[in-house]
């Protein structure tokens, strides 16, 4: 997996497909993750609940957080149109995690 433009196509597209049922499903199946050669893990999930939509991207690897340069052109690709916010970290974490929320479920 070297594509990013079209693996995150795929992601999307799986997101789309099968989003979780919040309070209900937060079981989340591996058609969303991409993981690339060098160690780079990808999540990509879609969230509805009756009031809200949320997006969300997770960045991980084990030896070390991802750097902006990693993250951001999966993110461009993932999120489109609209600005994702990062969520805090614990220090030492090896992951990062970006949301985009939107008021109106669709």
């Amino acid at each position: 997996m070297t594509d990013i433009a079209s693996e995150a196509a795929r992601l999307r597209a799986a997101a789309e497909a099968k989003p979780l049922r919040l309070p209900i499903n937060r079981k989340v199946d591996e058609s969303h993750h991409a993981l690339t050669p060098d160690g780079l893990s990808v999540w990509y999930t879609i969230q509805v609940s009756p009031h809200a939509r949320i997006q969300e991207a997770i960045f991980e690897r084990t030896d070390r957080m991802p750097s902006d340069d990693e993250c951001r052109p999966w993110l461009e690709k993932l999120i489109v149109g609209a600005q994702p916010t990062e969520a805090p970290s614990f220090p030492g974490s090896t992951t990062r995690r970006f949301e985009v929320f939107d008021n109106a479920a669709s």
